[in-house]
């Protein structure tokens, strides 16, 4: 049992080594002052200047910022709205919706990225054809496109957090508040929301962070005007690879890696809430 047991760490810390190993290289080599890939020269802040000062960058950066804030803010009410739908269905269409719901998460990006792309030139085609004649108006895959694919793959993951939520609600609490004389929508904001607050927002976090790490979806549906930072990163390598892109990588990182501790913090915290709440119940019992 012993033997297995350093067996099991032994491949738990080969394997931890094998994962961040690379970002830990990455890290340290985006404040070296020369551009080798292997000799470290010197600490140096060079890169994230360079980086500050690139304007195809920063434009990058603002609409990975402008689709996933939107992206996450649309999605975080529809799939509110869908998961509040989903749990006051009966067993068996509520299984059905919520297999079809996993669809989008099981299914490989480049299908979705494709699929997401042929809709959209079908719709912009038929458009152009018989309206845009009509309002003089011509439309482009672009911001438009690549926000509405966003939205469409964040959904899913907001009702897979907002749904454990709702399952641990009192079911009949909705109920006692109209009830006691509030209208339907201030039962919701005032009773239900409050209870699933914390699914909504690591279900927001979640949508967020995928849209930010999103490549394959995006290079699908961006057009040729519109490029997201993971975009203009896999640009950026099919040349020479620029230091730059090391920075980069160390802030996308530092970031997914904040947003990560935050939604862990989050659920430690609730976690412990329960904990009290359900000592002071047996107390009071």
């Amino acid at each position: 049992m012993k033997k297995n047991g350093v067996v099991s760490r032994l491949a738990l810390l080969l394997t931890a080594v094998f994962l961040y190993a690379p970002i830990v290289v990455l890290i340290v080599f985006s404040f070296n002052s020369s551009k080798s890939r292997t000799v470290w020269t010197g600490f140096s802040l060079e890169w994230y200047r360079d980086l500050f000062e690139d304007s195809r960058i920063l434009s990058a950066l603002i609409t990975t910022l402008e689709v996933s804030v939107l992206a996450m803010i649309v999605s975080t009410v529809l799939g509110t709205m869908a998961a509040i739908g989903f749990f006051n269905m009966k067993k068996r269409p509520r299984s059905v919706c919520m297999a079809v719901n996993n669809i989008p998460m099981t299914n490989a990006d480049i299908i979705t990225g494709v699929s997401l792309m042929l809709l959209f030139v079908f719709a912009i085609g038929v458009f152009n054809s018989t309206l845009g004649s009509v309002t003089g108006t011509e439309l482009k895959m672009g911001f438009g496109t690549l926000l509405l694919a966003h939205i469409t793959f964040d959904i899913p993951y907001v009702i897979l957090s907002v749904m454990p939520k709702l399952r641990q609600c009192d079911p009949n609490i909705e109920e006692a508040a109209l009830d006691l004389g509030a209208t339907p929508w201030q039962a919701f904001t005032k009773v239900v929301l409050p209870e699933i607050q914390p699914g909504v927002v690591n279900g927001a976090i979640m949508a967020f962070t995928m849209s930010v790490d999103d490549f394959v979806i995006s290079y699908f549906t961006a057009g040729s005007n519109t490029s997201t930072l993971a975009m203009e990163i896999y640009s950026m390598t099919r040349k020479r690879i620029s230091p730059e892109i090391n920075a980069l990588s160390t802030l996308m990182f530092a970031v997914v890696l904040s947003l990560l501790a935050v939604v862990n913090i989050r659920s430690a915290q609730q976690e412990r809430a329960a904990a009290r709440r359900e000592a002071e119940l047996r107390q009071k019992n």
